[in-house]
């Protein structure tokens, strides 16, 4: 994959949306947050990380993607339990979440996932632009939060996360 090269879903999924977005290029080993925003100089407030939760001890299994700013941290146990309707959550691993969107963990963003809910944290809406993956490790997009409006399956959530301690 060429660097400026997004996830071919995200792309088609920016561009059918008709999303205004920037391409990041990224190195492979810093696509992970906190290394991405240091190596690069993005302040952690103003990165945004998509996160896959799962239900346990209910068949079928429930998912939710979750995005919520880096100097937060996602309710699972309070307000993503609700919103899923399920008492025991964790975070979905590796593997399931390439399985299920399509993209590696350090890659995952919101633009491209279809058939899953898609709640965004209202810390999130409240940044001018954020920076999210871009469906690789390869890549990021630097976004307004008002453009994930244009996906159908967001819906932005008061307390989805809480300042970390």
């Amino acid at each position: 994959m060429n660097k400026n090269e997004l996830d071919p879903k995200v792309s088609s999924t920016l561009s059918s949306a008709n999303m205004a977005y920037e391409i990041l290029d990224c190195s492979d080993e810093l696509a992970d947050t906190a290394a991405f925003c240091e190596h690069y100089k993005v302040s952690l407030d103003q990165a945004a990380n998509t996160l896959l939760v799962a239900s346990r001890k209910i068949e079928p299994t429930r998912y939710a993607v979750c995005v919520v700013l880096a100097t937060t941290r996602l309710d699972v146990n309070k307000k993503v339990s609700e919103l899923l309707g399920a008492k025991k959550l964790s975070f979905a691993d590796g593997e399931t979440t390439q399985r299920l969107t399509g993209m590696m963990i350090g890659g995952v963003t919101a633009v491209g996932i279809k058939d899953l809910p898609i709640y965004v944290d209202t810390e999130v809406m409240q940044r001018d632009k954020v920076v999210m993956g871009g469906g690789n490790r390869v890549t990021k997009i630097l976004i307004s939060p008002q453009e994930l409006l244009k996906l159908k399956e967001v819906q932005v959530v008061q307390g989805l996360a809480k300042t970390r301690a």
